[in-house]
């Protein structure tokens, strides 16, 4: 089933798609459905053509992301392969600002000239977890859906930089905060219209170029693996979200960057299309 959040005459209401329709089943966002506390009977219909689609939670509890996920990304970065019988996952935080949904605009924030992109899978937790084995830990997830992990790859923060050892890290990692870099949508795919999470294609274009085509069965963890090993570090609540990594092709290995007027469109079988332009920040320096 393809769960969605949309806003209807300035109210934010949630359903399903059925064909042409949205059945709505009520007001507000997906965060209900997803814990088991909201009701799934038909309201109404509308068309989900030129329906205003928000993210599928507009506020998730937390937004965690995996870098150096997929051994084709870290090989175009430069790094040796990485070992998945010790490797383990890198995780890292994104704030709830950074998310937006399908069609929301990203600000080219002008503390960056490098604003990049990553499609990635987004796994929606259901119940909670808490030190859960690989074995059990997709019994905890709701749903999926396509993500885009936006990434400034420099700061230009007009300011006299130290060169401590950390700052390149506090870099990239403050680099992965910025609002609206966290696109999620256009659904929220319930976990039974997937059945292996690790036989997905990614891609993702700009401006109708294909930048990023990837499958991930190319993880270094799987899904299952990111999230026992993240519920081991935190407890997971229904309405989290994992960012699972991208495959290779991001913008920083070619040297070109997101401009405004870029259109980017990241899909992963089965979870929709992501649509998401760039425009001029309203921000100055």
């Amino acid at each position: 089933m393809k769960w969605l959040t949309f806003e209807d005459g300035g109210i934010v209401r949630h359903g399903y798609l059925d064909g042409d329709d949205i059945v709505v089943t009520g007001d507000g966002d997906l965060a209900g459905v997803v814990a088991g506390a909201a009701e799934t009977q038909e309201q109404s219909r509308v068309p989900v053509e030129g329906a205003a689609v928000l993210a599928p939670i507009l506020v998730p509890g937390k937004v965690i992301c995996v870098a150096a996920n997929y051994q084709s990304h870290v090989t175009e970065a430069g790094g040796a392969e990485r070992e998945r019988t010790i490797a383990t996952p890198r995780l890292f935080l994104k704030p709830d600002t950074a998310v937006i949904g399908d069609g929301t605009p990203v600000e080219l924030n002008p503390i960056t000239s490098q604003l990049d992109w990553e499609v990635e899978i987004a796994v929606w937790i259901g119940t909670k977890a808490r030190n859960v084995p690989e074995s059990a830990a997709l019994d905890h997830v709701f749903g999926y859906s396509t993500s885009n992990d936006i990434s400034a790859r420099n700061l230009e923060l007009g300011d006299e930089r130290d060169n401590e050892a950390w700052t390149g890290f506090f870099d990239w990692l403050e680099g992965k905060w910025l609002d609206g870099s966290a696109p999620l949508g256009p659904y929220l795919v319930t976990a039974d219209e997937i059945p292996d999470p690790q036989a997905l294609g990614l891609s993702l274009t700009v401006n109708g170029d294909v930048w990023q085509n990837g499958t991930s069965a190319d993880m270094v963890h799987s899904v299952a693996k990111l999230v026992a090993f993240s519920s081991r570090i935190m407890t997971l609540r229904p309405g989290d979200v994992i960012l699972t990594g991208t495959p290779s092709g991001v913008g920083a290995t070619t040297g070109h960057f997101l401009k405004p007027g870029d259109v980017m469109v990241a899909e992963v079988t089965g979870l929709g299309a992501l649509t998401t332009p760039v425009i001029e920040s309203a921000i100055t320096r």
